[in-house]
């Protein structure tokens, strides 16, 4: 007999969350989701948590822990954003630029392609004051300015720090391996251009437990505690990102694109998500979800997790988790 058609089908990811207006569900999206034990155990696995994904942004602390190895001293503020998906306020471009002048390079070195403020209050002040897209503006110019940096420091080529065979882009391919504990199933090109380390959503999440629980010193420790020291330099005044960071104490958090999310507690305790169609309006509502099974008890869960459905200037509706 032949083998069926569906039987080779793959299976369809479970409903993550809903989109609700008037009462009535309008949407559905879809997608996998990770939660780690302290243990580093997985304690809940919806979907295919082990198959490979691109994590997207979620991958810039291992991206910063590779530019520390490479011999680059980063601290505080600057390796936060160095390891940001920053929304483009004027502090962030401000240090961005201070960055380059302080290791000799210009704005037309950085490969990351222009653009506004990733933050919508931001990009309309932006756009009011005359201003264009920049490559400082962009959202990972962070990242680039540190990766610029290091290959001056070592005397590699700054033309080619993006190609995937750049000695600096090893580097970070075996800090996510080793962080991951899972080979690399795939490079792309990230949307600013950079390599980008396809792993599975427990290897990521485990990625983040490892950042944590990493010993004092360490360039895996050093970027995990720059970021939970200065997350607004990581994202903006006005993410979700930030809010964990600040009001949940030794919480480590990333959203990148794609609707992908890892966050870890400090008693290694983590999570990993992607929903399936990138819906980036999930993302708050799975997210607040997530953290609770995870049992953190902060405010800020309820305020993250919020995504109300407006109609007619009011309120009608919400994103919620389903789950």
């Amino acid at each position: 007999m032949p083998e069926s058609r569906s039987a080779a089908l793959p299976a369809i990811p479970p409903v993550l969350a809903e989109v609700v207006r008037s009462g009535f569900v309008e949407g559905r999206h879809r997608g996998s989701l990770v939660l780690l034990d302290a243990d580093g155990v997985v304690e809940l696995a919806l979907g295919d948590v082990t198959s490979p994904v691109f994590p997207r942004s979620s991958n810039k602390p291992m991206q910063a822990a590779g530019v520390l190895r490479a011999g680059l001293d980063l601290a505080g503020e600057r390796l936060a954003l160095a390891a940001a998906s920053h929304s483009g306020e004027s502090f962030h471009r401000d240090l961005v630029q201070k960055m380059l002048d302080e290791h000799g390079l210009d704005a037309s070195l950085l490969q990351c392609p222009p653009d506004l403020p990733l933050d919508a209050e931001e990009r309309e002040t932006y756009l009011a004051s005359g201003a264009v897209r920049s490559r400082v503006t962009m959202n990972c110019s962070g990242k680039h300015t540190a990766m610029l940096a290091v290959s001056a420091l070592r005397d590699w080529p700054l033309q080619t720090y993006l190609a995937a065979d750049h000695p600096l882009q090893q580097l970070i391919h075996r800090v996510v391996e080793e962080a991951a504990g899972e080979k690399v199933a795939a490079v792309g090109t990230d949307g600013c251009g950079a390599p980008l380390m396809a792993i599975s959503l427990t290897g990521l999440a485990r990625a983040y437990r490892t950042f944590v629980r990493a010993d004092p010193g360490t360039a895996e420790r050093r970027v995990a505690d720059a970021m939970r020291a200065h997350p607004e330099y990581v994202a903006g005044t006005r993410r979700p990102d930030t809010w964990l960071m600040r009001e949940v104490p030794g919480a480590l958090s990333k959203m990148g694109a794609e609707a992908v999310q890892a966050v870890a507690l400090p008693d290694g305790r983590a999570l990993a998500f992607k929903v399936e169609d990138g819906g980036g309006r999930a993302l708050r509502p799975v997210l607040g979800r997530a953290l609770e099974l995870m049992g953190v008890d902060s405010p800020v869960v309820e305020r993250i997790g919020r995504a109300p459905l407006e109609g007619g200037g009011r309120v009608v509706g919400e994103v919620r988790a389903a789950f």
